[in-house]
């Protein structure tokens, strides 16, 4: 009799964890779809574009530095390679100590649209990078149209400018940044950040995909053109001041004062080596890929969950679930959970062909790529990551440190 008391709760146990995980699950699910079906309508990658005379002069490039000395050359030779579209391209650098300065002065002889400026002492309640491009965008000329914002460790690639700026005019975007294609060299880089990106894919729309709720308007601050009249309504990155996510939160409050706010493929357009190593990658993009600065307490906190049910979980419970039902549980609750999870395993795999063109292929780095095809395994990890991200305020970012304030 008391085995089959504990046959008949472990039936009732099991039951219970499979229908728990169908309905909380299966809803999440329903939402990830949602999103993913726009990634097949999605607008297609930009491409290099020549300027034509209209675009003589529109455009004023700003590039925020602080000790980039290490990886400014190729954005700078990157943006020189582009064409009269660009007036000027400002480099405000925060008092960098290890050469940035010299480097930029050096590329200035070569191409006298290279102009050095270096921003005052930061202000209480601003981070670093906005403040930058606030002062960079105060010092651009008033004949420029548009105001495009760049990374250091960004590689501009020829044409880069004309695309944008041709993408903007003819679909009616005030502000438009790009998603770029990124460059990985370790392993352990290879095996962790696209786990980490795809946080991003799960919880916003596809790069492409149009017509976005302000309050899920995303943005790539590494590569952001927008409307100088529009910067001029927001009063430069004021509204960004104390955001470590500045480019989502200036880009939202655009789109909630009605300007049209793209968001597209630009991994022909511009490459990007963000962090050296894995733990570089872990400690430093991780700190901003909550984008809690942008969101409210329970958008961010919807998001954790959808990314914990399906994207964290699947795997492991697929795993847990074919267990109980080597073991003999075999009911429908449970079936359904382990097709459900299937399924949610299966599109992870998917997607990873679906962004494996928006990585720079290098064949000496081949054999260290291939991790990238086990990258769902540090799932739980990326996961974790936006979690203690979301409960914690950084102290430090990009060389500078902030008060608990």
């Amino acid at each position: 009799m008391d085995s089959g008391v504990s046959i008949l709760l472990n039936d009732t146990v099991i039951s219970f964890i499979s229908l728990s995980v169908l309905l909380f699950q299966g809803t999440a699910t329903l939402l990830l779809l949602s999103r993913l079906i726009k990634g097949a309508i999605r607008r297609p990658p930009l491409t290099p574009q020549l300027p034509n005379p209209q675009m003589l002069g529109k455009v004023s490039v700003v590039v925020p530095t602080l000790n980039e000395a290490k990886r400014i050359t190729p954005c700078l030779q990157g943006l020189g390679q582009q064409s009269y579209e660009v007036r000027e391209m400002i480099v405000v650098d925060s008092h960098s100590q290890d050469g940035t300065q010299e480097l930029v002065k050096t590329a200035g002889l070569q191409d006298p649209r290279f102009r050095l400026i270096t921003d005052d002492p930061l202000p209480s309640g601003w981070v670093g990078r906005p403040w930058a491009l606030h002062n960079g965008f105060l010092h651009t000329s008033p004949r420029s149209e548009w105001v495009l914002g760049i990374d250091a460790d960004t590689q501009p690639q020829r044409g880069l400018v004309a695309s944008l700026v041709k993408a903007a005019e003819e679909e009616g975007y005030d502000l438009v940044s790009v998603s770029p294609q990124f460059i990985l060299k370790d392993v352990g880089e290879w095996w962790l950040q696209p786990a980490l990106l795809m946080t991003l894919l799960y919880r916003f729309d596809s790069a492409g995909v149009r017509n976005q709720s302000p309050e899920r308007v995303m943005a790539n601050g590494q590569c952001f053109l927008s409307r100088r009249s529009v910067l001029e309504v927001l009063e430069g990155y004021t509204c960004a001041a104390g955001s470590f996510c500045d480019d989502v939160t200036l880009a939202r409050e655009a789109a909630k004062r009605g300007f049209k706010v793209g968001f597209l493929d630009g991994k022909n357009l511009i490459r990007v080596r963000m962090y050296e190593g894995v733990k570089e990658t872990w400690t430093e993009w991780g700190r901003s890929l909550d984008l809690k600065d942008a969101a409210s307490t329970s958008q961010v906190w919807g998001d954790l969950a959808l990314l914990l049910l399906t994207q964290a979980l699947p795997l492991w419970l697929l795993i847990v679930f074919l267990s109980f039902w080597s073991l003999g549980y075999h009911f429908l609750s449970l079936e359904l959970a382990i097709a459900l999870n299937l399924g949610l395993v299966i599109i992870r795999f998917a997607l990873l062909f679906a962004v494996f063109p928006s990585y720079y292929k290098d064949q000496s780095l081949f054999l260290k790529s291939l991790l990238f095809w086990l990258s769902p395994l540090a799932d739980p990890l990326a996961v974790l990551r936006i979690f203690l991200s979301s409960v914690r305020t950084p102290k430090q970012w990009r060389g500078r440190s902030y008060s608990n304030d």
